[in-house]
Formats: structure tokens, sequence, C-alpha cells
């Protein structure tokens, strides 16, 4: 009975599948996952947080994108791709609906993190979706499509973080907004998104999630984790610390970073078409080089507009790539299993974010921003290191292996 109604499911065009889940990744990775760090000053100004504790805050939502995960892993399993999605839609709203009414930080912070959940629980079921319904050769430009969501909500998100900036908008009026937005994705996912499972076929040796071919997925899923939590939690606080950039727009710079940041990110959808010309190996060391950049010119020059727009143009591009990169190596280290090791991959990358920002908060007061933010750039640069000089040695050795073949 599953199979038949997965089977009816998966009629639905790839194209409708891959606007659903842009929707849905817009939503749940931008707004709800962002959202926080792109409206730190006024949740300062209004809550009167601390450095110390906007990281607490920050750290929670990304606790609640680590323990949706498995949630949504299970929901996956049992009842297919569908429910979870919708949970994380609902949870979306949900968190929306609570930051934007919130009274004091206790339901501030509840909100940031229902919200957070959104993103675990709705993007991992969308590699099920297409591993089951989309051709393979197509697969890696629909999971592109899908990751790249995230660039809309972004820009969406800064968009109207300016207009708030600008005093055209109350902050808590765009959080309610936010909320009709996850609606909107709610019954996108609805339509699209396959309801019933597929059961794993007879005999399917599915190869194991932890073994060494593992390493450098994990590795990266770490370091790309803390890296973008930190500049999600604390690029824009930095600016507005250091009193903003000159010019107009100078109460209002956070918003625009971020919303740049969204449009410098649609180079993700370029993700398959740039692994299958450079290599997987040349491509992370690229990404992990854009995120240590991102970082050092965000703590070196935060009053400079070219120094900060390039900071975001950087950091929006590496993390998209990144993200489309991390679905599709796990589609091929784990075939039959894409979902479990995506999660896996995923859950790596939530441990890294809910640490980051619990870490930085008390390195920012301690060191200094400027300090501080060449240390948070430390990791992704060994990281792109690592992946180049990997290249270099199996390219000069003539060897290919599995983890990151072309």
């Amino acid at each position: 009975m599953q199979d038949s109604a997965f089977g009816k499911a998966a009629a639905g065009s790839t194209p409708r599948l891959a606007a659903a889940g842009f929707l849905a990744t817009a939503i749940s990775f931008g707004p709800a996952r962002m959202g926080f760090g792109l409206f730190l000053p006024q949740f300062r100004e209004s809550f009167a947080l601390t450095t110390t504790g906007a990281g607490l805050l920050a750290s929670g939502g990304f606790l609640a994108f680590l323990l949706a995960l498995p949630v949504a892993a299970a929901l996956d399993a049992r009842h297919g791709p569908r429910l979870p999605v919708l949970a994380g839609a609902a949870a979306a709203v949900a968190g929306f609906a609570l930051v934007a009414t919130a009274p004091g930080p206790a339901l501030l912070a509840m909100g940031v993190a229902v919200a957070g959940a959104s993103a675990g629980l709705c993007w991992t079921p969308f590699n099920d979706a297409a591993e089951r319904t989309v051709p393979q050769d197509i697969r890696p430009g629909t999971l592109s499509a899908i990751s790249t969501g995230t660039t809309l909500g972004v820009a969406g998100a800064g968009a109207l973080a300016l207009a708030v900036g600008l005093g055209a908008l109350p902050w808590r009026m765009t959080w309610g907004l936010f909320a009709a937005a996850g609606l909107v994705a709610a019954a996108a996912a609805a339509r699209a998104v396959p309801a019933g499972h597929r059961p794993t076929p007879r005999g399917h040796d599915a190869p194991a999630l932890l073994r060494r071919e593992t390493a450098p997925l994990y590795g990266a899923s770490l370091v790309f984790g803390a890296s973008n939590a930190v500049y999600l939690s604390f690029a824009a606080d930095r600016i507005a610390q250091a009193g903003g950039l000159p010019g107009p727009l100078s109460t209002s710079a956070p918003a625009a970073i971020f919303l740049g940041y969204g449009l410098f990110g649609l180079v993700g959808l370029a993700t398959g078409r740039m692994e299958a010309r450079l290599g997987m190996r040349a491509l992370l060391a690229g990404i992990f080089a854009a995120f240590a950049t991102s970082l050092a010119l965000i703590g070196l020059w935060p009053g400079s507009w070219p120094g900060v727009i390039a900071s975001a143009g950087l950091h929006g591009a590496a993390v998209m790539t990144v993200s489309a990169t991390l679905s599709i190596w796990t589609l091929r280290l784990f075939p039959g299993r894409g979902s479990q090791g995506f999660t896996a991959a995923l859950m790596v990358v939530a441990a890294g974010s809910a640490a980051a920002p619990v870490l930085a908060g008390p390195a920012l007061d301690a060191l200094g921003p400027r300090a501080a933010f060449l240390g948070f750039a430390l990791p992704a640069m060994l990281a792109a290191l690592a992946f180049a000089v990997e290249g270099a040695t199996r390219d000069w050795r003539g060897g290919r292996g599995s983890a990151l073949q072309r």
C-alpha cells in the first residue's frame, strides 16, 4: 500500500519537486535559521541582550536544528518525505509567531529554537524524494536548486530587515510576514512532496555510515557548521558595533549585507556543473577558502563597504555551494541511503553550529572582535588547505578514491 502511494506521488514532475524544495529551504534556512543574527541589533535594543546572551540564544536555534534531524529521519522512514517537510513548515510558522509576539527574552529564545527546528525537519527528506523520483543524470541539478532556495529566503529577509532599519516596518511585523510565507511553503510541499514510503529492497547492501571514507565528509560538515553559525550569529552585529558603514544606509548595513549574502548565493545553482568540471576536492578547497576569507574580512574591515560586500558574497556563495555539495556527496557515499547519510552529515553540521556561538560569545568579549574573527577563520582555512593538498597528492599519484570521486 505504501509503495502504491509513493508511486502516485512520484508521478509529479521533477520541476514541481524542485520548486517545493526551493521554497521550503527558503523559509527554513532563510529567516528561520538566519533571522536571529540578521535582527540581532533590534533584539539587543528590545530585550537588552548581552553578547554572551545572544550567543546562547543563537546556539538554542542551532541545537534545535540538531535535535530535529533524527526526528525527520524517523518520520521519513515511517511515513515518507511529506510529513517531516510539513512538520518543518509548521515549526517555522510557530517559531516566527512566537518571536513576533515575544514580550521578553524567554519567549524570544523559545521562538528562535522552534523556528530553528524547521531546518532540521524539512531539508533531508528532499534527498530521499530526489533519490527515488528524479532521474540520476539530473539529480545533482535538482538538489542544487533545492538547497539554493536559502538564497531567496535570506535575500527576502534582508530586504525586510532593510525596511525595518529605514523605519518603514516594525521588526515584529516582519516576523509575522515570515509566518505567512511559511504557510505558503507548507501548501507547496503538500502538493509536490511524496507522501508514502518505499521500503529498501531486500538484499540491498547499504554502506555503513561510519567508515574511513566518510571522515572527510564529517570533517567538512563540522567546519561548515561552526563557520556558518559564527557568521550568521555575529557578522551583522560586528558591523553594527563597529559603528556601521558610511553613507545614508549606515544603520541598515547588516540588512544590506544579508541581502547581498542571499543574492551572491545564487551561484549554488551551478554546483552540479562546477563539481563535474573541477572535481569534488578542488571545489571543496575553494569553498572553505571562501569561508575563511569572509570571516577575516568582517573581522578586519567591518566599516568598509567593499570589504563587507565581498565578505557577504563569499560567505553566501560558499554556504549555498557546500550545501548542495554535501547533498550530492552523501548520495554517492551512501547509495540507497541518501536521506540517512545526509542526516548524519547534517547532524555533524548542527553540532558545530550549536557549539560555535556559545564559544564565540566569550571569545569576542575576551579577545576583541578583530582577533576573534581571525581565529574563527582558521579552521576553514585549514580545511581548504587539507582538500587542496589531498587533491594535489592524489593527482600526482594517479589515485581517485570513492569518497571524493569526480
